[in-house]
């Protein structure tokens, strides 16, 4: 019996799909339940720190995966597709490294550093969110991949339920500074 690409990427996607539960389940449960929150974790070695990261990085090598394994699977197969994709890649990956670089890698995990309201912070609560978006729905129209399409979706699922989640502990961390802030920025856009 042979192993065939097309059992392997469903055998991702399901992993895929778990990870993917397990990660809006417990961005829920930290909107709703802020003593039981797993986001932001309470340390970077907590078990939520552990737990929320290797579920976001099997996400995106699996995701990685896709890439080369679902390759124009889909109905996109139209090269202007690419007159599409190229810039949202490289505009989202702009944005994810300028908000990164002003936001700090300590902030980005999850873990207490500074307030920032600089840069990108300026216009949008959330810009490497939004980088991230762009990447993923670029990387979509890319390669054609109806598992990245569904990713890319879950993906932007996920990334607008965590803003309310790191809302409730924003205000516990940082009290009027913060609420002046999010009165004076939107969330997104």
């Amino acid at each position: 019996m042979t192993f065939h690409l097309e059992t392997l990427n469903l055998l991702l996607f399901v992993l895929n799909i778990v990870c993917f539960y397990f990660l809006l389940f417990g961005m829920v449960i930290s909107v709703f339940g802020h003593k039981k929150r797993i986001w932001p974790p309470p340390n970077k070695k907590s078990w939520q720190f552990f737990l929320t990261w290797i579920l976001f990085y099997c996400i995106f090598l699996i995701n990685f995966i896709f890439i080369f394994t679902d390759w124009n699977s889909w109905i996109f197969i139209n090269p202007i597709r690419f007159l599409i994709a190229i810039p949202m890649i490289l505009l989202g990956s702009l944005l994810f490294i300028w908000s990164f670089t002003i936001f700090g890698a300590k902030n980005t995990s999850g873990i207490k550093d500074r307030f920032v309201t600089n840069g990108p912070y300026r216009f949008t609560r959330n810009p490497q969110y939004l980088g991230d978006i762009t990447i993923f729905f670029g990387i979509f129209f890319l390669t054609n991949s109806v598992y990245l399409l569904i990713s890319s979706i879950l993906l932007t699922l996920l990334f607008l339920i965590t803003p309310w989640a790191e809302e409730v502990w924003l205000e516990e961390q940082y009290g009027e500074v913060y609420m002046k802030y999010k009165d004076s920025t939107p969330r997104f856009l």
